[in-house]
């Protein structure tokens, strides 16, 4: 099972996130963040690369798509809460 971070962890890692867009989850041991794009082929064609990273990590994001704006929601359902797992799912969406 997947550990849920730490607040040491939270502390250190989470900022760098939030500074970057990340939201935390109102309600929820979650962050999530909204992506937009030129239209909808560019932000269809995000959550296709996103989708084989998901598939690598064997950790699949929540998200929703309209037209041109991709929101993604991430925590870790086997912690019920954030792991490292949604902090590295997270920087590899950003560096996409």
């Amino acid at each position: 099972m997947t550990a849920k971070l730490t607040a040491a962890d939270r502390a250190h890692h989470l900022a760098p996130l939030l500074a970057a867009g990340w939201v935390q989850t109102e309600g929820r041991d979650a962050i999530e963040k909204t992506y937009r794009f030129s239209d909808f082929s560019a932000a269809f064609g995000w959550m296709t690369r996103v989708a084989m990273i998901a598939e690598k990590l064997d950790h699949h994001p929540e998200w929703r798509n309209v037209y041109n704006r991709v929101t993604v929601t991430l925590t870790t359902h086997d912690c019920d809460g954030l792991s490292d797992r949604d902090l590295h799912m997270a920087r590899a969406m950003d560096a996409l």
